[in-house]
């Protein structure tokens, strides 16, 4: 079997030619509004992170202020959000707890039809039920010119995973999921995070969405921008 070669981010951009929506294609590009929600936001408190009802009126206030619909970002953002579960702050050690996230979140209603991005088919899907995690998660493989990575699409509907086999193949627009509410999307306000992997290192309806410090060099070059495919200004 032939080598796989990685892509690259000059490689993944040609993939899309302009905004590639990974959400209800009844958001325009103008819809979207980029949210800092590192630890340098000083207007976002801890009190507010720990809440997944008290960061939903954040990212709504945040919204009305600007004319938004959808907030976007936080790919490479050193993150408070994520103290409140063991799932990445057990360590002791300040390099190794999980606190960089290397995905693309995007904040919209619960029920929010999800995109494939790309065309594809069915790698893996689970549900990651632990506090904080990802809840139902789904990931996609991609080829293009001989080469192989995925997209992961977490923080669903337990519902989306209904049905679904691997190796199903998906059009790039099709509806493939739905926004989860906390109930069922890992306790969190709801949201997509997509991430785009080169190499799951064997791994099946899950990948680190989030990378502690001495690992994230790695992370980084594993999960390129994920806008490198859905271009939003």
């Amino acid at each position: 079997m032939a080598k796989n070669i990685m892509p690259d981010a000059h490689f993944l951009t040609g993939l899309t030619t302009g905004f590639t929506p990974v959400i209800d294609a009844g958001f325009s590009l103008e819809d979207y509004q980029h949210v800092d929600l590192s630890v340098n936001n000083a207007e976002l408190t801890q009190e507010q992170l720990d809440s997944p009802e008290a960061f939903q009126q954040y990212i709504e206030t945040f919204l009305r202020k600007k004319g938004g619909k959808v907030a976007w970002g936080g790919y490479n953002e050193h993150r408070g959000l994520y103290k409140r579960s063991k799932l990445f702050s057990s360590a002791e050690d300040e390099e190794l707890i999980r606190n960089r996230h290397i995905g693309v979140d995007i904040w919209a209603p619960a029920g929010t039809a999800v995109l494939a991005v790309l065309d594809g088919k069915i790698h893996s899907f689970r549900n990651n039920d632990n506090f904080g995690d990802y809840g139902p998660t789904i990931i996609l493989e991609h080829e293009a010119e001989g080469k192989h990575f995925y997209t992961l699409y977490g923080h669903l509907q337990k519902k989306s995973l209904e049905g679904l086999a691997v190796g199903l193949a998906v059009r790039q627009g099709e509806q493939i999921a739905a926004l989860g509410d906390a109930s069922e999307n890992g306790n969190y306000a709801a949201h997509l995070h997509f991430q785009i992997i080169l190499d799951l290192q064997g791994k099946a309806g899950d990948y680190p969405g989030v990378a502690n410090k001495k690992e994230l060099d790695f992370f980084l070059n594993n999960c390129p921008n994920p806008n490198l495919l859905l271009k939003i200004k």
